[in-house]
């Protein structure tokens, strides 16, 4: 028997499967069917976030518009700062700044130490947001290095902006640190709902650090979501996204609860960057149960299900990543109806 419908928050998030004029129709359609927010990602080394973001504000009115999520290592500040000060004047009070602590094997490729990642997060953050509350900075830290510097707009409103500063975390410490110091935090996804539960408690040691509660802190969760009728299909769709981020990214499968054996036997096969042959070959080590209890994947009803499980763990509002019919599953989740 179907449950009863719930109502919730929902938002779409977007990443590189689709061409970016098609992404621009669906967050005009996510739109219209009373979605809050788009997000985009800032993925691998294929699409930033930034530019995305702005063609989805030019052709959206109400929709919020989040980066999920930049990194904080390898754009200035300042620049930081200012890029999001631009998007806010493209669509005022509807942009979020998602920002995130990078990984490796990654960043160490391109030239990035990342140590002390808390350190150079909480640093980030406190200038970015004092330089988007449109205050003069200097500021002397180990990572953020800043000397009476603004937003420097002489043409046009100098007013604080509205963009709130959302963390995304994985890890319990750099969760602490969300909820001491960030608006809102975005919960990565290929995750279980049990993850979402410890999750909880760590955003709550945090919160209680700055004095206030984890209900004061928005925690929209990201969640891959492969609607099909045909089970096998969206399971296979959910499944090759798995394996490359268990080959990858193993801390997020950590995170969650996957078989370190498991871990340890994709990463034999596969790392970055991996080809469609090495992925493919990798794909069939990954059973059905583990794609099942990190996804919301199968039929509608099947999907609905799963997300009200993150719902129930804590999230705020469910960030869809569509793997199959983009607009087929906007429609089963139109008006945060599922």
């Amino acid at each position: 028997m179907t449950p009863p419908p719930s109502v919730g928050r929902v938002a779409l998030y977007l990443q590189d499967l689709h061409p970016i004029r098609d992404a621009m129709g669906y967050a005009a359609y996510a739109e219209s069917r009373g979605f809050e927010a788009v997000w985009q990602a800032e993925s691998r080394l294929v699409r930033e976030a930034t530019v995305p973001m702005a063609a989805f504000a030019a052709v959206t009115d109400r929709i919020r518009i989040g980066s999920g999520v930049v990194n904080n290592w390898t754009r200035n500040v300042g620049l930081l700062a200012a890029t999001f000060s631009t998007l806010d004047d493209l669509a005022p009070g509807r942009v979020i700044l998602g920002i995130g602590a990078w990984w490796d094997p990654l960043a160490a490729k391109v030239g990035i130490d990342r140590t002390h990642p808390l350190r150079a997060m909480r640093e980030t953050v406190e200038v970015t947001r004092r330089l988007l509350a449109m205050e003069r900075v200097t500021f002397h830290g180990e990572f953020v290095n800043v000397d009476d510097i603004e937003i420097d707009i002489v043409h046009g409103e100098r007013s604080p902006k509205n963009v709130p500063i959302y963390i995304g975390a994985t890890g319990p410490k750099m969760l602490e640190l969300s909820g001491e110091i960030a608006d809102g935090v975005v919960l990565n996804y290929m995750v279980s709902p049990d993850y979402g539960r410890r999750a909880m408690e760590s955003l709550a040691i945090g919160s209680a650090r700055a004095g206030r509660s984890v209900e004061d802190l928005d925690r929209p969760q990201l969640i891959v979501c492969s609607l099909d009728q045909d089970r096998g299909s969206a399971l296979d769709r959910s499944r090759e996204l798995l394996t490359q981020y268990l080959g990858q990214q193993p801390h997020i499968m950590k995170a969650s609860g996957v078989d370190p054996a498991l871990i340890e036997e994709i990463g034999q096969v596969l790392t970055w960057p991996a080809g469609p042959d090495e992925i493919r070959r990798a794909m069939r080590l990954v059973p059905d149960d583990a794609v099942q209890s990190i996804s919301a994947s199968g039929t509608a009803d099947e999907c609905r299900e799963k997300v009200r499980e993150y719902m129930n763990a804590g999230c705020t509002c469910t960030i869809l990543y569509p793997l199959g019919d983009v607009h087929e599953m906007i429609d089963a989740f139109a008006d945060g109806v599922f």
